[in-house]
């Protein structure tokens, strides 16, 4: 799966317990009618994935989804979620390919006058 949009906010590597469990939290905005606030966590050495990245860029993140259950003290079973990045991509913006020249109106197009009707088919078969 995947979730495009805007980073909103990264977070600092945080890190957990004797093991030095590493988690890193990237808040992205999708860009849609009613956008969304994700927020996305990278854990162990995928962290320094987000190095690269800085807010306001467009991205792309690959995710997993991952769920738990837990049962409190009182006997009651409780489940979490959570998304887990794996990968994050640059996402260019649509409107920067200028170098591709604009395509010109219809009327510049010179209507075809000449077309001799034993000409229209030239294909071999």
């Amino acid at each position: 799966m995947e979730v495009q949009g805007k980073i909103k906010m990264i977070g600092e590597t945080q890190t957990f317990g004797n093991n030095g469990f590493r988690k890193r939290e990237i808040v992205v905005t999708t860009e849609e009618q009613y956008p969304q606030h994700i927020m996305v966590e990278f854990v162990q050495d995928k962290t320094d994935l987000l190095n690269n990245y800085a807010e306001g860029q467009n991205v792309k993140i690959s995710i997993n989804l991952r769920g738990r259950e837990w049962v409190n003290p009182q006997g009651e079973t409780k489940y979490f979620n959570s998304i887990q990045g794996w990968r994050i991509e640059n996402v260019a913006q649509e409107n920067t390919a200028t170098d591709i020249p604009p395509m010109p109106p219809a009327d510049a197009f010179e209507p075809v006058n000449d077309l001799n009707e034993e000409d229209h088919d030239d294909l071999p078969f």
